[in-house]
């Protein structure tokens, strides 16, 4: 039988998005074409839409689809407390709680030899910046309890550590190899709770 190169190229395509194997990707693959066209055209709107209209917060890395995101515009925020994390989708889990009512910073990403991520890949820059313009006084390192994460909380308060901020890490309600995005409400409002002095 002949092969189909236009269903093999989206496959391939659906197989770049994380936790999709090859099997997933087929089967996502033949659904589209099996879909009506308007969804399909519809589907292809969303996507453009997607890179066009979303990008990241210049002050905190964040998505939006504003100028600044609403949580750094939104004035009954205390910026004096800021939680650090490594990603947009850290932050969707602390929002989640709904208990706190600072505001963030998204490194995007993680110190990582293995990845060939380094300091200046990450939004360390901005984030000294924003301590130094807006009087922070607490920073929460909240990269998740991994190795990468470790290193990347340990570099950064090791950077600030004479800014006369206070600076601490999550407790550890979150199990080591974790992901904060993962973690349910209660383990990860206990871990914020539990945060400590680094």
């Amino acid at each position: 039988m002949k092969e189909l190169k236009t269903i093999n190229r989206l496959i391939d395509s659906f197989a770049k998005l994380p936790s999709i194997g090859r099997k997933s990707a087929e089967r996502m693959a033949f659904a589209v074409l099996e879909m009506d066209e308007e969804d399909v055209n519809e589907f292809c709107l969303a996507l453009q839409g997607v890179k066009s209209a979303i990008h990241k917060c210049p002050i905190c890395g964040l998505y939006t689809e504003d100028d600044e995101c609403e949580i750094c515009t939104d004035k009954s925020r205390d910026g004096a407390t800021l939680i650090v994390v490594s990603s947009p989708r850290d932050v969707h889990a602390f929002e989640k709680l709904d208990t706190f009512r600072g505001k963030y910073h998204v490194l995007g990403g993680v110190l990582s030899a293995i990845s060939g991520v380094g300091v200046d890949d990450l939004n360390i820059d901005s984030l000294i910046k924003r301590i130094d313009r807006d009087g922070v006084k607490e920073i929460v390192l909240a990269t998740n309890p991994t190795i990468e994460g470790e290193t990347t909380a340990l570099f950064i308060a090791k950077l600030l550590e004479n800014r006369g901020i206070e600076i601490t890490r999550l407790a550890y309600g979150l199990p080591m190899g974790g992901h904060v995005d993962y973690a349910d409400s209660l383990t990860l409002n206990k871990a914020l709770e539990g945060r400590r002095k680094i």
